[in-house]
């Protein structure tokens, strides 16, 4: 037999377990471990600079990112971990454990933002370092013998550096989790193979695989379970190995995996249970969170049939292609990458099973993960736990280049030469003609006077970026600088060292340019967030002296100003706001009297306690008011108004 064919013979310990040999030994199948202090210290390095140093900055956005982390304060307040609650009213929209996390920070920290934060930044960091790890078993032999590491060093920088996981990682979602629990999922189930091959106990592995897919649907729900099994189950199907099902402990794994999954969801049942709802909404005749949470947030949502519908839909085509964005700049070379995998499953027998292995490993998980979403409601982000893959594939692609490979030395270069420098030298025109011709704004203007409101984009996670105009853009002068030098730097920089075959050095700058553009963008947030949150508002309420008498209310839906809630930890009213979030919950016997109407807005305004009106339409509302009592402007800030009768 030829070296690098592939070989398929018995296990003594299970004869009816196959073995792969070939060009590798046995030996060699099991996870390899060749850590690099230099490689880990640079990981944590870019993490600190990226995670940590943004962590203060800005303020909670309106929306889900305070309204997570506000459900999690209430659970402190309420000693309530079970039945999540925002503003007084129940929650059933996502599982517990993001609220968990940021509960338990907040307790030991205080209920600040940055607390509340912290847990999402620690759970970057274990996403590194897990795919750091994948990346040294899939990637070791294609490595330079000097550096095995090289592989899973380039695909944690890269995803410490790319674009979607840091934007994705500014408000507290549950998405960049999922990727590290796929991540782990996959390599665990690698591992538990491995030891099947080898006639051991993959018990172990199994195990741990289970409690990875637990804490997945404590996440976000059932989707933890549709990912990891879908990927295990056609990993076996497509190498034929199904009959190792019955090595890997299904029922020892299922025991552990509803041990830790299964008591949240039955309290949650019984603490929230059916009572009657209304009719003509298109709701059952009785509900409670288990028609809610397991029937409408998975089932409905992926048939695109939730009540309410208060999500947006991104078109199939560009979903794809933000999966290519988000990797960015990482991504300019996934073609290459891509073409040498799918050439290596054509010619199976020819290469190592580790090269098989990472080849259908990574092309499998990229197109599980892509496939459903293509076939279900999807927002732009929810191709985040793909991302891992897309960033071990374009590393172990510079493995290979630095190991001296030719091919992949000349698909690296060609395409910094085709793709990257073209794109980073007009972004980089792009963010320095605006900084040089976009109009000095006066001081102290407010940003919101010089955008232009689009919001039928503001479904989705990124759709006030459409409100930037050229005007804006000088509020964004030092940003734009930065970026338009680490796009200089990321394109020139990287192609003369690369033509150099100076790899290392090559990637090396791409990282450290991205992080300066990637701290660009922070900075050119914090500069926006007066549009996004309400912090500023909330302190100058604070200031005034607010008391627990007081009212608090918006002049809309809670996401219109839902920050207010957790930096004044008051509760909020809201007018005509009984709509999308908390519209199911407020059926509940224990809602809280907060909706308010036009006509009781004025009672408020003209009765004896201090009123706190968040608007978007100040002239209008001064006008309306007036006649029930003096009205007065507090502050102001991203378009939002606060105004008082006192």
């Amino acid at each position: 037999m030829n070296a690098g064919m592939t070989q398929f013979v018995a296990s003594p310990a299970n004869p009816d377990t196959e073995v792969l040999t070939g060009s590798v030994s046995l030996e060699s199948l099991a996870p390899s471990r060749s850590w690099s202090p230099r490689s880990i210290a640079i990981i944590f390095f870019a993490w600190l600079i990226l995670q940590i140093g943004c962590l203060f900055t800005p303020g909670l956005l309106d929306d889900v990112d305070s309204i997570y982390t506000e459900i999690a304060r209430e659970m402190l307040v309420r000693n309530d971990y079970v039945t999540p609650y925002v503003n007084g009213i129940r929650f059933f929209d996502k599982p517990p454990l993001m609220y968990w996390m940021a509960a338990a920070s907040m307790r030991i920290f205080g209920p600040h933002d940055w607390a509340a934060r912290l847990p999402l930044a620690i759970g970057v960091l274990a996403l590194l370092l897990a795919v750091y790890t994948l990346g040294i078993r899939l990637f070791r032999e294609t490595s330079p013998p000097d550096a095995p590491d090289r592989g899973g060093f380039y695909a944690a920088l890269a995803l410490a550096t790319s674009i979607g996981p840091f934007l994705y990682t500014r408000f507290y979602i549950p998405d960049i989790l999922l990727a590290l629990w796929m991540t782990l999922g996959v390599h665990l189930f690698l591992i538990a193979l491995d030891r099947i091959h080898q006639g051991r106990s993959s018990l172990l592995p199994c195990l741990s695989f289970a409690a990875v897919m637990a804490l997945n649907v404590l996440t976000k729900g059932l989707i933890g379970l549709i990912f990891p099994i879908g990927f295990a189950l056609l990993y076996l199907a497509i190498t034929h190995q199904l009959s190792k099902l019955k090595y890997l402990h299904l029922v020892s794994s299922l025991a552990l995996f509803l041990g830790i999954a299964a008591p949240w969801h039955i309290l949650a049942a019984i603490r929230t249970p059916s009572i009657p709802l209304p009719s003509g909404l298109g709701l059952p005749e009785r509900g409670g969170w288990a028609w809610f949470y397991l029937y409408n947030e998975h089932i409905a949502r992926f048939l695109g049939q939730r009540i309410p519908h208060d999500y947006g839909q991104v078109p199939i085509t560009l979903f794809w292609l933000l999966s290519i964005v988000w990797v960015l700049p990482w991504s300019a070379f996934l073609i290459p990458a891509i073409s040498d995998h799918v050439r290596d499953l054509r010619n199976r027998t020819l290469i190592s099973p580790r090269r098989y292995e990472a080849a259908l490993s990574l092309l499998l998980w990229t197109a599980l993960v892509l496939g459903f979403f293509t076939l279900s409601s999807r927002q732009e982000y929810y191709n985040l736990p793909a991302l891992p893959a897309l960033a071990l594939m374009s590393a172990g692609l510079l493995a290979r280049a630095d190991s001296r490979d030719a091919s992949s030395r000349t698909g690296a270069l060609r395409w910094t030469i085709c793709f990257l420098l073209p794109l980073s030298t007009l972004v980089a025109l792009v963010c320095g003609y605006f900084s040089i011709v976009a109009p000095h704004p006066a001081d102290g203007t407010d940003i919101a006077s010089l955008l232009a409101a689009n919001p039928e984009f503001y479904n989705l996670s990124l759709g006030h970026i459409f409100d930037l105009t050229g005007a804006a853009m000088g509020l964004f002068r030092g940003p734009l600088i930065a970026v338009a030098l680490g796009m200089i730097c990321m394109g020139f920089g990287s192609l003369i060292l690369r033509q150099h075959k100076h790899q290392y050095a090559a990637n090396l700058i791409l990282a450290t340019a991205t992080v300066i553009t990637l701290l660009a963008a922070h900075e050119g947030l914090t500069r926006f967030y007066p549009i996004l949150g309400s912090k500023d508002l909330a302190l100058a309420i604070d200031r005034d002296g607010l008391q627990p008498n007081d009212q608090i209310i918006l002049d809309g839906e809670l996401t219109s100003g839902s920050s207010l809630i957790f930096y004044t930890h008051h509760q909020l009213h809201l007018i005509n706001g009984n709509v999308n979030g908390l519209w199911y919950g407020a059926f509940w016997p224990d809602a809280p009297r907060i909706f308010e109407t036009e006509d009781s807005l004025r009672h408020l305004w003209s009765g004896p306690d201090r009123v706190f009106l968040l608007t978007y339409h100040p002239k209008a509302r001064v006008d309306d008011l007036a006649p029930y009592g003096t009205v007065h402007i507090l502050a102001a800030a991203g378009g939002k108004t606060i105004l008082t009768n006192r």
